[in-house]
């Protein structure tokens, strides 16, 4: 670019879009290319394309930040995964004269783990409830703030199934630790805990 002043060509180098609507869709690459063949060599070069072809480049653009989103997704059930193993490991510590305890009057090795085991999958299960609750409200809020970009927002099955899976995969895990130490426990060793 050539002449002009910083101030005008700060503004010329800024992109602009506009829309338009044709009768006849079935023309719209003909219109686009008579529109770009218009303003070819000029200073405001134009690329017309489809609302369609528009909101699909975003799309692609974004794919980036889909990639980022997916893997702080990971990391953030990972997270949970900690806080609800290091929250069995507690509960099961506190408990171990209670495990004894129950073994002491006849309940098996099993049955103790089984009861860890409920009570993390009961708390996940609670955690995914409120979860899949609240996911829907945010779903419409995010379908409402990003219509023009994204005009479908709806939540499938597939993603309520996926969280409910996370949410019981997370609570078996874990449990594991937690439950084969408290079924492994001695009743000697979990009496002298209470003392």
């Amino acid at each position: 670019m050539t002449g002009g002043t910083l101030e005008e060509r700060s503004h010329l180098d800024r992109a602009l879009a506009a829309s338009f609507q044709i009768d006849d869709p079935h023309r719209s690459a003909e219109i686009g290319q008579a529109i770009d063949r218009l303003f070819k060599n000029s200073l405001a070069e134009t690329l017309t394309e489809t609302e369609k072809a528009f909101q699909l480049g975003f799309v692609a653009m974004t794919e980036t930040i889909v990639v980022a989103i997916r893997i702080v997704s990971f990391v953030v059930i990972f997270i949970i995964l900690a806080v609800m193993a290091n929250t069995m490991a507690m509960t099961a510590r506190e408990r171990l004269g209670e495990y004894a305890t129950l073994k002491a009057v006849g309940f098996g090795p099993g049955y103790v783990a089984a009861l860890i085991f409920g009570e993390s999958v009961a708390i996940a299960a609670a955690g995914a409830a409120i979860g899949i609750a609240l996911t829907f409200p945010v779903a419409a809020w995010f379908a409402v703030q990003m219509g023009k970009f994204f005009p479908v927002f709806d939540v499938s099955g597939e993603t309520v199934a996926l969280q409910a899976g996370c949410a019981l995969v997370v609570g078996l895990v874990a449990a594991v630790l937690p439950g084969r130490r408290a079924a492994r426990v001695k009743i000697v060793e979990g009496l002298r805990a209470i003392g």
